[in-house]
């Protein structure tokens, strides 16, 4: 009697399992975006790759420049021709769908905010997708009398080579290191000598 209760009770368990796996199969939605490259290789690729743009460089026919600040920033002044896409609206319908479109034209997106810091989330966020057309106008916005005032800004390049860096510590972090015993020096030990008190009075 027992053991036929038990049975039941696999069974009931092993069913509910299959019911909630079937669940979730059917509800399962694949995301939206993907990433194409991990953080690794993205940035191996932009080390090696001149992502960089002046002011004297954007008039080309096939770059259009995207202006990622907020909307009252990018009315109060912006370059000519620029598109107003907001960093945290850059994966909505319509933006992601302009982007394919400029993916698909073989246009280049040039992105540009206040500064090239300003930027570099987006930047990274959309090269990791997968949009390699895509570079960072190096300048720096300000305002003068409520005139935008737009001038070059200076990028340090780094001399070092960074994709040996990133390799480097990837091997380190894939060895094992065998630990070391510590060896404590001995303590001290530090004798005190008392004085012997000197006997009051006496006969």
């Amino acid at each position: 009697m027992k053991e036929l209760e038990k049975v039941k009770r696999i069974s009931i368990a092993s069913t509910l399992f299959i019911l909630l796996v079937i669940i979730g199969l059917l509800t399962y939605k694949r995301p939206k975006f993907l990433y194409a490259t991990n953080t690794k290789s993205a940035l191996e690729k932009i080390t090696n790759d001149n992502y960089l743009v002046t002011i004297n460089e954007v008039y080309n026919p096939d770059y259009v420049l995207i202006d990622v600040r907020n909307q009252y920033e990018f009315e109060k002044g912006h370059l000519e021709n620029a598109i107003n896409i907001y960093t945290p609206e850059i994966l909505n319908d319509v933006n992601s769908g302009l982007l394919d479109e400029l993916k698909e034209k073989n246009k280049t997106a040039i992105l540009y905010g206040n500064n090239p810091d300003e930027v570099n989330a987006s930047f990274l966020l959309l090269y990791q997708l997968g949009y390699e057309n895509i570079k960072l106008l190096a300048i720096e916005n300000s305002y003068l009398q409520n005139k935008l005032i737009t001038k070059n800004c200076e990028i340090e390049k780094s001399e070092a080579d960074i994709s040996a860096f990133i390799n480097d510590s990837h091997k380190n972090a894939s060895e094992t290191f065998i630990e070391k015993e510590i060896v404590k020096p001995p303590k001290k030990v530090m004798t005190v000598q008392k004085k012997k008190k000197v006997a009051e009075g006496g006969c």
